[in-house]
């Protein structure tokens, strides 16, 4: 018996152990009728985010009243509404689509069909139009009940990425296999408990595994992404999501690969060896100080963490088939993730970031990878700033996200957009700081000797051209430059 067979038999021998039906859970004996069943869909689809469950279920061949199994011979793939499969014109007939589905289940007391049908999340389900309600054993139409409509209203939540199952129906035993849940305690600083429950109980508050039936376990995204032993001990899809590092001899794609490295294990557990991997990769400078021979990264290590743990938290998880890229060249490294940014490239450094997986995220940071809420980037500039390297490019392309972060250059090898983007970005620190930026300011951030200043006002013009930044007061021109939108 395979297990999902045998999760499906528990989950009906738990249902049927309830004392009646509940508003997410409804016996057929064999009324297969398919408007009935549309109605029932969107009824039990709504009741069930009204009762905090994430499921309802319709059950054939379990009588009513004693929750006896007596059989079925409904085969929905057989069943027809029109010329049309029940199954499709059943999707067809719900509204927003979701994800239900038939499974015929060979009981040991008999053939049971059991259909699962998902509970509501952005909007109420409605049956060709009309949201329905399940009360007692009654499905009128929602509107009619306007205090259950606003209760469904305040507890429809959107689809979340973090809370969907990895992993379905494993045992204890499995989970301590396929999550790090040691590395767990260590990174969120808390004592490893001396037995089971203690460990189940915290890994549970935390939404990285949610009990099933059977006394089994269900493993979320959240839990497999972040300390799963092996991404490839789960689906295709979920181990895609692993972050690859690609470095080459040169300046572009056609030089010679030098390091390949597709990640194993889950973001948190592997989050210091991807850092400590990245910054044995990156090209360092010798400076011979007053004695000792000093070596420096050509690229500031604080600010490749912070982008790194951006492009982890930030991605489109819903993207299938890709997973955040690192790529190294001999001149910059480019961080990409899949999902266009949620707030415009040139925003992303003061408005407050807007995350598609903010279980992820504050996860994340309750571990320290990354910055507090809304300083991430902020330190990034000023990195950036101190080791006086170009300005990075945040890129927003139709399906992805790419931060380029560029090697040490002089003003004179800078482009005149290199020069422009520092001005902005430099405006934006100063503006975030209680400041304004200046044209001796702007000399410094550039490298650019004071008896040259010349060349910098050339810089604040073109931004001022642009767009990009205006006077702080029109009244008193030399108080200093501030972000556009200031």
């Amino acid at each position: 018996m395979s297990s999902s067979t045998d999760r499906d038999i528990t989950l009906i021998d738990e249902l049927r152990a309830l004392p009646a039906e509940a508003a997410w859970v409804e016996f057929k004996g064999n009324n297969t009728d398919p408007e009935m069943i549309g109605v029932r869909c969107s009824a039990l689809s709504n009741a069930a985010r009204i009762e905090g469950r994430d499921s309802a279920y319709m059950l054939w061949g379990i009588e009513d009243d004693s929750h006896a199994v007596t059989g079925t011979d409904f085969n929905p793939d057989m069943k027809k509404r029109g010329n049309q499969e029940l199954p499709f014109w059943l999707a067809r007939s719900l509204q927003p689509s979701i994800a239900f589905s038939f499974r015929m289940v060979e009981h040991p007391q008999g053939r049971v069909v059991l259909l699962e049908v998902p509970a509501a999340t952005g909007a109420p389900v409605a049956f060709n139009g009309v949201p329905y309600i399940r009360i007692g054993s009654a499905t009128p139409k929602l509107t009619d009940y306007p205090q259950r409509y606003q209760q469904l209203i305040e507890r429809l939540q959107p689809y979340r990425w973090e809370q969907g199952m990895a992993r379905q129906y494993v045992s204890g035993d499995e989970v301590l296999s396929l999550l790090d849940y040691s590395q767990y305690f260590r990174l969120t600083k808390q004592p490893l408990p001396d037995n089971r429950t203690g460990i189940f109980d915290k890994l549970e508050a935390d939404r990285l595994i949610v009990r099933d039936v059977g006394e089994r376990w269900n493993i979320t995204n959240l839990g497999a992404i972040l300390f799963a032993t092996r991404l490839a001990d789960f689906e295709a899809g979920l181990a895609r999501k692993a972050v690859r590092v690609v470095a080459y001899a040169g300046k572009n794609r056609a030089a010679t690969v030098t390091h390949r490295h597709d990640g194993q294990r889950g973001y948190a557990v592997g989050f210091e060896g991807l850092v400590d991997y990245l910054n044995g990769l990156l090209p360092r400078n010798e400076h011979i100080g007053t004695a000792l021979r000093v070596v420096h990264p050509l690229f500031p290590e604080l600010a490749i963490r912070e982008l790194a743990a951006n492009a982890l938290i930030h991605q489109d998880m819903t993207v299938t088939g890709a997973g955040p890229q690192i790529e190294l060249f001999s001149d910059r490294i480019e961080i990409s993730n899949p999902g266009a940014p949620l707030v415009k490239p040139e925003r992303m450094v003061d408005l407050p970031p807007r995350s598609r997986n903010e279980a992820l995220a504050a996860l994340m940071r309750r571990m320290g990878m990354c910055e507090e809420q809304g300083s991430g980037l902020d330190k990034v500039l000023e990195q950036v700033e101190l080791f006086q390297l170009p300005a990075p490019l945040f890129r927003a392309e139709e399906n992805s996200t790419q931060v380029v972060l560029y090697g040490p250059r002089g003003f004179a090898d800078m482009t005149p957009e290199e020069r422009v983007r520092a001005c902005y970005f430099h405006a934006v620190l100063k503006f975030l700081s209680g400041d304004k930026m200046k044209n001796a300011t702007l000399c410094t951030r550039l490298g650019i000797a004071s008896k040259n200043a010349a060349q910098a006002t050339a810089v604040i013009n073109k931004a001022l051209d642009a767009g990009l930044i205006r006077v702080a007061d029109l009244d008193h021109p030399r108080a200093g430059y501030v972000p556009h939108w200031a």
